[in-house]
């Protein structure tokens, strides 16, 4: 790692990776009509899953002040709430709002995660900022611009995860979510570049969090809210760095023995496969139909296309074999109990037992109740799991990132039905007409959910509209979600 002599208290210029980030935000200028039509779609997708979790009293009862009174009136609104809140903890409450039924976008590589998580941190300070420059008598964000920013952050989470797994050293993907909010979030409150080096260096000295919440045996709903988490911390350290003038750490990457990559990173530096553009939102992955880890999405479209097959003869079944990618074999292949939701939407066999046995899979199938039903146990029992190399090989493929899952089921009786194989899901970019219809019946269906009627008809209106939502103000865009 790093050559500097530990005696020397002389400040090393700032780590390269940390540098390239800050180029990136204030300089990139995003030319690509895909990627801002897609961010389009990804703010709709993500806005109803922050809606379809509003059912969930444990997704709820994050979404308030830390403390009770805590509020700030004219602040940062909380989407499907009454809730105003300083900016940081409004990150924290979209972010997990987002983030709790695993159904938002997803990005799967090295390292996987769901870039739409940085909205938490987007939507709440681009509020914040809206209102206050419209008391100020100042100009406030357009849609267009909270495109903007989430288009490049996507791309930081996304293009550090082409290469870099962070996973594998036991970290949690969030650590991205946090570097990526951190970079844009500063920008958004008027840094520069030596303002984002110096936030996104308190970035790395945090560290990451545990990806202990995410696997047995201590999975828990720590990981719905995580990225909430990852939000509000983003958003302080731009707080910090622009309104407080905090001093940056120029080698919090490479600095010998206390630096990242030698504290946390094995002692390697960061790879890149390509430079930032909008490669990540043009390809991103959308969970359309299923809330489901997204390893296993494939995996619950074949259960549902063997379920008119198999429903009547699950008595009969002498073994389900599942083939999926490496990823998907080593963090969502489970045997045993499952405790709770967060255990059981992160189980490859529980996310096929469902569709086999009831030809569905939504959120309230993870719930108490549903797995108690016996025959999802003793479906799970008989599924043997295991990695197809094909699966894993086109998963990396720069030009594919496919998904791949198959499912067949073999019964007692010698007789099995076909193996049914799927290379990318619905919410994959080579089926994004597909796709698109399913995703704007999503949104609607989630605010018709959760909101009044007139409040679904001026959404309905100016979401049909794309050039007039990217110019509306952003704070009169998240005064419809308010309740």
């Amino acid at each position: 790692m790093s050559t500097h002599d530990l005696r020397s208290a002389r400040r090393p210029d700032p780590d390269p990776p940390m540098v390239d980030i800050a180029d990136y935000v204030v300089d990139y200028r995003i030319d690509s009509a895909e990627a801002y039509d897609t961010a389009r779609y990804m703010l709709l997708d993500s806005l109803a899953s922050a809606m379809l979790a509003m059912k969930f009293p444990e997704c709820v009862k994050h979404l308030g002040p830390l403390v009770p009174g805590a509020v700030l009136p004219g602040g940062a609104r909380v989407p499907g709430t009454s809730h105003e809140l300083d900016p940081a903890q409004a990150a924290f409450a979209i972010g997990t709002q987002i983030r709790w039924l695993d159904f938002n976008d997803t990005w799967l590589a090295a390292e996987w995660g769901h870039p739409s998580d940085n909205l938490g941190a987007i939507l709440a300070l681009a509020d914040y900022l809206g209102r206050k420059a419209v008391r100020e008598g100042g100009r406030a964000s357009s849609l267009r611009d909270v495109l903007g920013w989430a288009i490049k952050a996507h791309e930081i989470q996304g293009c550090y995860a082409l290469r870099n797994s962070f996973n594998r050293v036991g970290q949690d993907h969030v650590i991205l979510v946090r570097l990526a909010s951190t970079a844009v979030a500063t920008a958004m409150l008027g840094g520069g570049k030596e303002q984002i080096v110096t936030a996104v260096s308190h970035s790395w000295i945090d560290n990451g969090a545990l990806r202990s919440y995410r696997h047995a045996p201590n999975t828990g709903p720590r990981k719905s809210w995580a990225a909430g988490d990852a939000c509000r911390r983003a958003v302080i350290h731009a707080i910090n760095a622009v309104d407080r003038g905090v001093v940056g750490y120029p080698s919090a990457l490479s600095a010998a023995t206390w630096g990242y990559y030698d504290v946390a990173f094995e002692g390697k530096a960061f790879e890149f496969e390509r430079p930032f553009g909008s490669y990540v939102m043009e390809n991103v992955l959308f969970k359309l139909s299923y809330p489901a880890e997204f390893h296993a999405q494939t995996a619950v479209e074949c259960a549902m296309r063997l379920h008119g097959q198999v429903a009547g003869r699950i008595a009969e079944i002498d073994q389900v074999v599942i083939e999926t990618q490496e990823a998907g074999a080593r963090i969502i292949d489970k045997t045993g109990p499952l405790a709770n939701y967060a255990d059981r939407d992160h189980c490859i066999q529980y996310m096929v037992a469902v569709p086999l046995l009831f030809g569905r899979l939504t959120a309230d199938d993870y719930g108490d109740e549903v797995a108690a039903d016996p025959r999802i146990d003793a479906l799970r029992e008989r599924m043997a799991v295991s990695e197809n190399p094909r699966f894993t090989r086109d998963y990396f493929d720069p030009d594919r990132r496919y998904i791949g899952n198959s499912v067949q089921v073999f019964f007692k009786d010698g007789s099995h039905t076909d193996k049914v194989s799927i290379d990318y899901p619905i919410g994959h970019r080579r089926r994004r007409a597909e796709g698109i219809p399913v995703l704007l019946g999503k949104f609607e269906a989630a605010i018709r959910g959760h909101l009044p009627a007139h409040r679904v008809k001026a959404i309905l209106q100016a979401t049909s509209d794309p050039a007039g939502l990217d110019s509306m103000p952003v704070q009169e865009f998240l005064e419809l979600f308010t309740l």
